[in-house]
This record gives structure tokens, sequence and C-alpha cells, in this order.
């Protein structure tokens, strides 16, 4: 069975989850996070951002490579989806770190 024997629906949400999924696992084994919650908040949040922003992503990657009229749909949601997956769980850990800090200060403040 090849992708061209799905249905094209079941072709293209293969393609987002595939790049989501490999978004997420290259971010995972790149950047460790601290804790099993922060993997799981990341992992999670990564994966449904590669879902939900994956066309969009790749459409405007491409867009900006100028390289649109040489992929296929399939490889611009795929690399797309990779894309926002990255991307978000470098966000969610840039704002776990951000309001680590902030809280950490703020008990600072009130300990004096």
């Amino acid at each position: 069975m090849t992708m061209t024997d799905l249905s094209p629906a079941a072709s293209e949400w293969l393609a987002k989850t595939a790049g989501a999924f490999a978004g997420a696992a290259i971010s995972l084994a790149w950047l460790l996070p601290k804790s099993r919650r922060e993997a799981a908040l990341r992992f999670l949040g990564s994966v449904t951002a590669g879902l939900v922003f994956g066309g969009t992503a790749g459409l405007a990657a491409a867009q900006k490579l100028g390289i649109a009229a040489m992929l296929s749909p399939h490889e611009m949601l795929l690399a797309g989806s990779a894309l926002a997956s990255l991307s978000i769980w470098w966000a969610i850990g840039l704002a776990v770190r951000f309001g680590e800090r902030l809280t950490e200060r703020r008990e600072d403040r009130d300990a004096r």
C-alpha cells in the first residue's frame, strides 16, 4: 500500500501527522525538558500545532523560499507540520522558563 492508494483526505492527514510527530521527536531529542510533565505538555502542544497549522506553515515557508511550485501538497503538509511542531516546542519552552523566573522573583520579593 502506498500513499497514492489512500483517499486524498487520508493521505493529507497522514502527512500532517507524520510531520507533527517528526517535529516533536526531533525537538525532544534536541532539547530535553526538565520534567515528565513539561515533556508531555510540550510534546502534545507541538503535535497539536503541527496538525492544526501544518498546511498554512508549509505553504508560507514554501512561498517564502520560492519553492512552492516544486513541492507536492503532501510535501508542503509534511514540512509545514514539522516546522509548526518544532516552533511551538521552542515557544512553550521559552514560556515555561519565563514563567519559572517570574515566579521565582515574585517568591523572593514576598519572602523579604
